[in-house]
């Protein structure tokens, strides 16, 4: 690997974003060398959103749930990422 370039210094977090929108981290740091980094209380950001269900389905959904002994949107978020991952596997 050649010689890394210096990262340069960001005076906001848009224009440090805009940056590596459009150059390569590996000009800037030598991956080889990375450790991997555990961070046991990180929680990502989540938003509120509303989402209209039938009642039927909000019915069998808060079932499932129970038999689960989980909250009912706790399962459904669960549904989503496996789907999402699932999809993006698929591709």
């Amino acid at each position: 690997m050649g010689r890394l370039k210096k990262t340069p210094v960001f005076n906001t977090e848009a224009e440090e974003r805009e940056f590596w929108e459009s150059h390569d981290s590996s000009d800037y740091v030598d991956w080889n060398k990375t450790q991997t980094v555990v961070l046991p209380h990180l929680k990502p950001s989540t938003r509120t959103i509303s989402l209209r269900l039938p009642e039927g389905l909000l019915e069998r959904i808060k079932i499932e749930a129970n038999k689960r002994d989980m909250p009912y949107q706790s399962l459904i978020k669960a549904w989503l990422a496996d789907d999402v991952e699932e999809s993006q596997r698929q591709r």
